[in-house]
C-alpha cells in the first residue's frame, strides 16, 4: 500500500514522538529507581515507589504500545517492510519484548506501591529494591539498540526480502 508522502512523514513523526515519549519515560524511572536505590530516608522510598505506579501505568505503557503500534504501521506502508529487512525484524522483536516485559512489570510496580502506601501508613518502612532500577536500566539500553538500528539501518535482506527483491527484478 502506497500512501502519499504527507501522510508517511505524519506517521514518522508520531512514531518518532510516541519512541521519544517512552525513552523519556524510561529515563525518569530510572533517575527515580535510583533515587529509591541511595536514599537514606524512608519516606523518600516511599515516594519514589509511588509515583513509579501511574508513571508505568500512563507514560510508560501508552508509550510503549504506541511506539509499537506506529512502528508496525511505518513499517507496513513504507519500503522497508515488516519482514524485509533484519534491522526492522530485530527492531520489532526488541520493541514487543519490552513491551511484554513492561506490561507484566506493572504487577510488581503495583506492588511496590501497595507497599509503600502501607508503610506511609504507619507499616514497616520500605527498603529499597534494585528491581525498578535494573529494569529501567535495561529497558534504556533496549530503547537505545533500537534508536541505533533506526539511524543506521544496519544492511541485509531477510529471505523474504530477498524473494521480494528477485521478483522485483524479474518482474
Amino acid at each position: 500500500m502506497t500512501l502519499p508522502v504527507g501522510w508517511r512523514r505524519a506517521g514518522l513523526m508520531l512514531h518518532i514522538a510516541a519512541s521519544v515519549g517512552w525513552l523519556g519515560a524510561v529515563a525518569t524511572s530510572l533517575v527515580l529507581a535510583g533515587l529509591a536505590v541511595t536514599a537514606d530516608d524512608p519516606r523518600l522510598v516511599n515516594a519514589v515507589y509511588l509515583l513509579l505506579r501511574p508513571l508505568g501505568w500512563y507514560v510508560l505503557v501508552p508509550f510503549g504500545i504506541a511506539s509499537l503500534a506506529t512502528g508496525v504501521t511505518q513499517s507496513l506502508i513504507t519500503v522497508w517492510g515488516l519482514v524485509r529487512h533484519y534491522w526492522v525484524v530485530v527492531k520489532l522483536v526488541l520493541t514487543a519484548f519490552a513491551v511484554a516485559v513492561l506490561l507484566l512489570y506493572t504487577r510488581t510496580l503495583d506492588a511496590l506501591a501497595d507497599a509503600a502506601r502501607v508503610a506511609a501508613d504507619g507499616g514497616s518502612p520500605m527498603t529499597a529494591t534494585a528491581s525498578p532500577l535494573v529494569h529501567a536500566a535495561g529497558a534504556a539500553v533496549l530503547l537505545l539498540v533500537a534508536l541505533a538500528l533506526s539511524v543506521y539501518k544496519p544492511r541485509g535482506l531477510t529471505p523474504a526480502g530477498q524473494r521480494r527483491r528477485r521478483s522485483a527484478a524479474i518482474g
